[in-house]
């Protein structure tokens, strides 16, 4: 009978130590120290002027006047954010920016999907010119159509409402809007529509059913980039509200510049991070349909 040798074979010296890591290549590793540097930079850049806000926001008049710029505030209170609620209007500001903005949102998303779908989906003559015609809308500047507004929404005795923002936001966001959504159904298979109609499906419910589920992210995506444009405008607001009840956030902001020129940073400080903390948290929201959004369009169907 054969005996086995169950005797654990010793490793050698060389086979204990153990496999020396490759360094990097100088170039890898500098190019590595470059974007991180270059990371941080930009990091420093985008938060700093967002920490300094915060913490402007609970500082005095005198801590601005007589401390550093980055000092410490003295009292964590919250005194600035009930003046910038109360005694600034912030509320009511707040609110003639949503009752302006959104409405004027829903009417760039539908009428802007609507104008994509036709311009890349149907099929007639001179869809090419009324896209270039909304491409060539893209490229007015805002502050030439100003006086001529202004002067239409006077005969026409819309001054002294919120209308005249309504109607000039939905008409200057229309062209990004219609171009953009005509990019993104540009990416969606012709077949998908065709399947559609075969099955019965009209230009109605092929739009409302088949269209906008496939480029739903579009909209988002959209969606945020106008309201972005839309909610900090200063100029439009600016130039057709003439009472202080119709006033948005952003010439809302203005109110805090006292005799003399005189700033009361610590109020203002306060509404700009109220206005920031209420566009980050629509941001945060949809973070991940913008993400698809942004990458819907990259690989065709």
């Amino acid at each position: 009978m054969t005996s086995v040798d169950t005797t654990v074979p010793v490793p050698t010296a060389a086979a204990r130590r153990p496999t020396p890591r490759r360094r990097p290549a100088p170039r890898r590793r500098l190019g590595q120290i470059v974007s991180g540097a270059l990371v941080a930079l930009l990091l420093v850049i985008v938060v700093g002027p967002l920490v300094w806000m915060l913490l402007g926001s609970f500082k005095t008049q005198t801590e601005f006047l007589e401390q550093p710029v980055w000092a410490l505030p003295q009292q964590w209170n919250l005194d600035n954010y009930v003046f910038a609620w109360t005694q600034g209007n912030f509320a009511q500001y707040a609110s003639n920016s949503i009752l302006t903005v959104f409405p004027s949102l829903l009417l760039v998303l539908l009428f802007g999907s609507m104008a994509g779908f036709a311009l890349e989906v149907l099929v007639w003559k001179g869809r090419g010119a009324i896209l270039i015609t909304f491409l060539a809308g893209i490229m007015v500047p805002t502050q030439m159509i100003l006086l001529p507004l202004f002067a239409a929404y006077f005969r026409l005795g819309l001054t002294g409402t919120l209308w005249p923002l309504l109607i000039t936001y939905t008409a200057t966001s229309l062209p990004l809007a219609v171009f953009l959504m005509a990019t993104f159904f540009r990416a969606v298979p012709r077949e998908i529509f065709e399947a559609a109609t075969l099955d019965g499906a009209g230009l109605i419910r092929s739009f409302f059913l088949v269209g906008l589920p496939m480029v739903r992210n579009a909209l988002f995506t959209v969606g945020l980039v106008q309201f972005f444009m839309l909610w900090n405008d200063l100029l439009i607001a600016l130039t057709f509200t003439n009472s202080g009840s119709l006033r948005t956030l952003q010439v809302g902001l203005l109110n805090f510049t006292g005799q003399f020129g005189s700033v009361q940073y610590g109020p203002l400080f306060a509404a700009i991070c109220l206005n920031v903390v209420a566009i980050l948290v629509i941001y945060l929201f949809l973070n991940k349909q913008v993400q698809k959004g942004l990458t819907a369009g990259a690989v065709k169907g």
